[in-house]
């Protein structure tokens, strides 16, 4: 701790002075560093939360840091940031810090009231597993594949998000698709299908229902537990029912991804390919490739981005990449060098010290509810560090 304290403070007098005068032999902060002082505060302004009931630091709320508790959704994405500053660091602060965090998440591999379980578990105790193997980690990571196979509708053929409510019956997002990595990682451990088996059938149902025909993502569905019938093709958070809201493209991109990782059916390459092809030509995505929180949203000068968004992107594309050759690779590599530049500096990258120490700026939450809105939100963070991995890792 105090070796990280003392070396954010230099960094900090480094950085000051390097604004008070330009000097033209200087050499610029590398980005590791600044990434890894920055996430420093972060650590740091999360500390007093620690033995709280809100542990894990989520976003700026009224210029304040706001911490949520082990139940919510983003709650993985704290110690996961933290297994990805051990890998691009392989300092073993971070991985200790990482270990903690991950343990407070213990209690909710038996909850069954959500789908975000791959978010949760598989952020946390997933990433622990790429680094030490341990048996613990393994049956909380199998437990919580059996708590959101509770959601499973057979008739239906998907794991359902939402509870039913007023308006749905069975609501099925496309974020859903992010929580089918854990699921298979479930399998390998444990030698039961069943999970595989879950996986497959929703990434089928939400393939051949989800999308339209230009390949971009509907957010919600509401299906009929019975029939399977799909009730009602709605919005939650973009801006209509008929729009692509951006963070959604990018959890079908990427969760399509996975799954051609997992299977090697070309089939989900393919549809991978497409909603890529789909980002990455429309019309109304920025030179910088942040797009904005909706694509098909009215822009003006203060229509809201989504650093989140592209964040994700950008992780999805390093390995899509790896699984195209020639043209198409350039293509991906060179569209997620971009983003991360964009990301890698001004407006986007916080300056070390600010931003309650939150990497990135910019991201939209849910706009429609007037919920983090241009705010810093941990998941931006997660999957921008988890790019710069990526990156690194085509280098090499």
């Amino acid at each position: 701790m105090k070796k990280f304290s003392l070396y954010y403070v230099f960094l900090l007098i480094v950085l000051g002075s390097c604004k008070e005068k330009q000097v033209a032999s200087e050499q610029p902060v590398p980005l590791l560093d600044k990434v890894s002082a920055q996430y420093e505060l972060l650590y740091d302004n999360a500390l007093p939360f620690m033995d709280t009931d809100t542990p894990m630091p989520r976003t700026i709320v009224d210029g304040k840091l706001h911490t949520v508790g082990v139940y919510d959704w983003t709650s993985g994405f704290h110690p996961g940031s933290m297994w990805n500053l051990y890998k691009l660091t392989n300092n073993e602060e971070w991985k200790n810090r990482a270990t903690h965090y991950t343990k407070l998440l213990d209690t909710t591999q038996y909850w069954e009231g959500t789908h975000d379980l791959g978010f949760m578990i598989g952020d946390s105790y997933g990433n622990a597993l790429k680094y030490e193997n341990n048996a613990d980690y393994e049956k909380v990571m199998v437990q919580a594949a059996k708590s959101l196979s509770s959601r499973f509708k057979p008739n239906a053929g998907i794991i359902q998000s939402w509870e039913s409510n007023d308006r749905w019956q069975c609501p099925v997002i496309i974020d859903n698709m992010m929580n089918l990595e854990m699921m298979f990682e479930a399998t390998k451990i444990s030698g039961d299908s069943t999970f595989y088996q879950i996986a497959v059938i929703h990434a089928d149902t939400t393939m051949a229902k989800h999308f339209r025909k230009d390949y971009s993502s509907y957010h919600v569905l509401d299906y009929d537990t019975k029939t399977g019938e799909v009730l009602k093709r709605n919005t939650a958070q973009g801006y209509k029912d008929e729009s692509a809201w951006a963070r959604g493209q990018a959890w079908g991109l990427y969760g399509f991804i996975v799954m051609y990782r997992e299977t090697k059916n070309l089939k989900y390459l393919n549809q991978a390919k497409h909603i890529a092809r789909f980002i990455m030509n429309h019309p109304n995505l920025p030179e910088n490739k942040v797009p904005y929180w909706d694509y098909n949203a009215p822009v003006t000068a203060q229509t809201p981005r989504d650093a989140s968004a592209a964040a994700i992107t950008a992780s999805a594309l390093y390995e899509l990449s790896t699984y195209v050759e020639d043209d198409l690779n350039s293509a991906y590599i060179n569209e997620a060098n971009t983003i991360l530049e964009t990301l890698s500096k001004e407006p986007y990258l916080a300056e070390v010290g600010t931003n309650e120490g939150f990497l990135l700026k910019h991201s939209t939450g849910h706009l429609p509810n007037d919920s983090e809105i241009d705010v810093p939100i941990n998941y931006a963070d997660y999957y921008f560090l988890e790019a710069l991995i990526r990156q690194r890792e085509m280098v090499k």
